[in-house]
């Protein structure tokens, strides 16, 4: 970030209440629906917000998708309910409701405990413990001030239910995460990747939560777009390259650090943190180094950054481990991003619920005679015994002859089926052990997640980009947006209402916007008032036509600096190749 130049006054920074009114004033994001008194949780992105959240969303494509390799796809955002059913869904992906008796407002408990006490992630605790702190504290209803100290705490599921079709329809949802709209159509990608090991595959789309209490603007809504890494692996030879990010400085908060009464935050490199411990997983560990230089390039301001390490009790059910990337806005931390191993939970679980196969056969470097224990069971005995429960009895004989084939030894063999044990006849169970000849293996890949969230990303580069100043006496607002995801990287202005002075300016703006650079056009109000606009929206460069343009030789045009607002002489024939340069990265304003 450049210091400016001509202030006089120490920059201020942004206050969630100021970002919001310019946010609405300046067409970045404001609350749905207003004309019909809005809803909660619900946002328009307006005109700026929309082309910072798309360039955000370029810039991480061009990263995690482009640069890392990976396919990327684009599913439906509704689902039917047996796939979430599989992934868990349905019956774990709750959170905290309590309802006040008075008034009936519903609140989350875990945010009411954070919110007015000494927890700070009061969200890894179980229901009963809530119940406790808010009995203790002797909390009370945010919007009318009952107590709450004997009001049963219960788990609400967050997703938005739906029905396919007409008639007698089938039930479905409303996607919670982009990431199973990928697991479902593993059976598919693999082919794509030609069954080899790793790959990866990424998503940008909207997801949907039942939000209790949506809050703080685009923090926390019902809406929200995601943009989704699941990274397939051979657990037992696919290792990352962790050379490529080694160096990588990170701060990062453990959870050994978390619990400890004097913990804080550790100042490392990500190849110290893998060799230490502090990150057990390596391909978390790569993950995190790539994203801790890419969350720099978009603007977000990395002494208001750090990785922090989910405890046991706030682990999703599918997370072996898991980092979320967090920024402090107005002296607290919201997470941007988590990053999951979440092992074979996922595909084993959709093959387990599904009539398809989520595997990959994995070929021997030479073939291997292997011992092989199967059952080939007497059905004429079976049939009779088991009836219509002969097969599951069939089942629970392969699988016992799987793990255990020394449970066959005997004369009988015990299984349990709908909680009752049955002895069988081991004569009876076909029960073998046969070498065979095998080429290869299938193998359920086990996979690791970053995800980010892209609206609290935007927030934060928004957050972290305000300034105050003051300019030549007067106050300033600005947002110093990095160049890459600025929504208007150049505007063009005609000093006056003249004639020639407009013509030029207009084909000026042509050219620029044939060379690809976001442009805007504007001749209203003085030249002092115009460049106002353009800094409050954050545009890296302005470009005025003056009479100078029109009278010289060589046609030349002032370029105005947001934010030091220096102002240089550019020739109008190299003007869309420079302002190019810039903001590619390849040449700096200052170096002009």
């Amino acid at each position: 970030m450049s210091e400016h130049a001509q202030t006089d006054a120490d920059e201020t920074a942004a206050t969630s209440e100021k970002l919001v009114e310019l946010a609405k004033r300046r067409g970045y994001f404001f609350q749905s629906s207003g004309a019909y008194g809005g809803v909660g949780g619900f946002y328009t992105f307006g005109p700026q917000g929309a082309s910072l959240k798309g360039n955000v969303e370029d810039a991480w494509r061009d990263r995690f998708a482009v640069a890392e390799g990976n396919m990327e796809i684009d599913a439906p955002t509704i689902m039917p309910e047996p796939v979430f059913e599989a992934s868990g869904h349905l019956d774990g992906f709750d959170d905290m409701l309590i309802e006040c008796p008075e008034c009936g407002a519903s609140s989350r408990a875990d945010h009411l405990v954070e919110d007015n006490t000494e927890y700070e992630d009061a969200e890894s605790l179980p229901i009963p413990e809530v119940e406790e702190v808010i009995a203790e504290y002797e909390l009370v209803c945010p919007e009318c001030g009952a107590g709450l100290a004997d009001v049963a705490v219960e788990a609400f599921n967050l997703m938005f239910a739906t029905n396919i079709g007409p008639g007698d329809s089938d039930p479905g949802y409303l996607r919670p995460e982009t990431a199973q709209g990928i697991f479902v159509e593993f059976p598919r990608l693999k082919e794509y990747a030609r069954n080899q090991l790793p790959f990866g595959v990424t998503q940008i789309g909207r997801a949907y939560r039942n939000e209790i209490s949506p809050r703080r603007s685009i923090i926390r809504t019902r809406e929200f777009t995601q943009a989704e890494l699941e990274y397939f692996v051979d657990p037992e030879e696919d290792e990352p390259d962790l050379e490529r990010v080694a160096d990588v400085e990170v701060t990062l908060y453990p959870a050994s650090e978390q619990n400890s009464e004097d913990g804080s935050e550790i100042e490392t490199t990500i190849g110290d943190a893998v060799s230490e411990g502090i990150i057990c997983d390596e391909w978390v560990a790569y993950f995190l180094g790539v994203a801790k230089p890419w969350y720099d390039s978009v603007g977000v301001d990395m002494d208001r950054f750090r990785f922090r390490q989910h405890l046991s009790g706030e682990r999703a059910h599918y997370a072996a481990d898991c980092w979320d990337a967090e920024s402090e806005i107005d002296g607290n931390w919201i997470e941007m991003a988590g990053f999951a191993y979440r092992g074979d939970y996922d595909l084993s679980k959709h093959e387990e619920y599904s009539d398809d196969r989520f595997t990959i056969f994995k070929q021997y470097d030479e073939p291997k005679t292997v011992e092989r224990a199967t059952v080939d069971p007497d059905m004429s005995y079976l049939g009779p015994e088991f009836g219509g429960d002969a097969q599951a009895v069939v089942s629970e004989l392969e699988a016992l002859a799987a793990r255990d084939r020394a449970a066959f030894e005997g004369d009988t063999i015990e299984i349990a089926l709908e909680g009752e044990t049955h002895d069988i006849p081991v004569e009876k169970t076909g029960f073998a052990v046969e070498e065979q000849t095998e080429a290869g293996e299938h193998i359920t890949p086990h996979v690791v997640e970053p995800s980010f969230g892209v609206d609290r990303l935007v927030y934060t580069v928004l957050h972290h980009a305000y300034r105050e100043d003051e300019v030549s006496g007067e106050e300033r607002t600005y947002l110093e947006l990095e160049p890459e995801v600025a929504p208007t990287f150049v505007g063009v202005f005609p000093l006056q209402s003249d004639d020639e002075l407009v013509a030029h300016a207009e084909e000026i703006v042509a050219n620029l916007r044939d060379a690809g650079l976001s442009v805007t056009y504007d001749d209203s109000g003085n030249i002092g008032r115009r460049y106002r606009r353009q800094d409050e929206v954050g545009t890296p460069f302005c470009v005025t036509v003056d009479y100078e343009t029109v009278e010289e030789t060589e046609t030349t045009v002032t370029v105005r600096e947001r934010d030091t607002t220096d102002q240089k002489r550019l020739s109008v024939d190299a003007l869309a190749e420079t302002l190019s340069a810039i903001r590619a990265g390849e040449m700096a304003f200052e170096e002009l």
